[in-house]
């Protein structure tokens, strides 16, 4: 069965925004749904959010997807670093994804190493990510790290901000669409 985990970010909530419309959308399409609350949202630890992914996921197949938002993001990636040689999922997808603290302080256990982008990239079949035109947090230049490491997919949605609920994103088509033609029957 197909299994999605969407993973949201720094002071986020798993019922906020796009979550819960892409939930229902995946449901609808035979997708089982995780949207895990992460600890700690607003004081995030990595090894906190790295071990509640782990438990939420158990054991990573290439049916598993993971969607992720902001912070969300780092987390896939740290995820991802950690697993086996032979263990490899389906896909991640990274919404307004970045790979530094961008100067917040309460994220830098997220970003003390470098990211093992060989690692990483061995450990997906596919990879997205999301942009918008008008993200007040996150520049460009960290979407095309996906690119550049990790061949990723890029996609620049117009005026969606940061893709909160506040900046009047409470679905998310795109990313449905991504998901949908990564896992359509042959």
């Amino acid at each position: 069965m197909k299994k999605a985990v969407l993973i949201h970010g720094f002071n986020g909530d798993p019922k906020e925004g796009w979550k819960p419309w892409l939930k229902d959308e995946l449901e609808k399409n035979g997708f089982q749904v995780i949207v895990p609350s992460m600890p700690s949202p607003s004081k995030p630890k990595l090894d906190e959010w790295i071990q509640t992914l782990s438990k939420t996921i158990g054991n990573p197949s290439e049916d598993l997807y993971l969607v992720g938002h902001s912070l969300g993001c780092a987390t896939i990636l740290r995820y991802l670093e950690q697993l086996q040689d032979k263990q490899k999922i389906g896909g991640a997808i990274f919404v307004a994804g970045f790979t530094s603290n961008l100067g917040i302080c309460d994220l830098s256990n997220f970003f003390q190493n470098c990211f093992k982008w060989e690692k990483i990239k061995s450990g997906a079949n596919s990879f997205a990510a999301l942009h918008s035109s008008n993200d007040p947090f996150v520049s460009i230049h960290y979407t095309e790290f996906f690119r550049d490491y990790l061949d990723s997919s890029i996609l620049i949605e117009q005026d969606k901000g940061h893709f909160f609920e506040t900046d009047g994103v409470t679905e998310l088509p795109s990313v449905l669409e991504i998901l949908l033609l990564n896992t359509a029957e042959d």
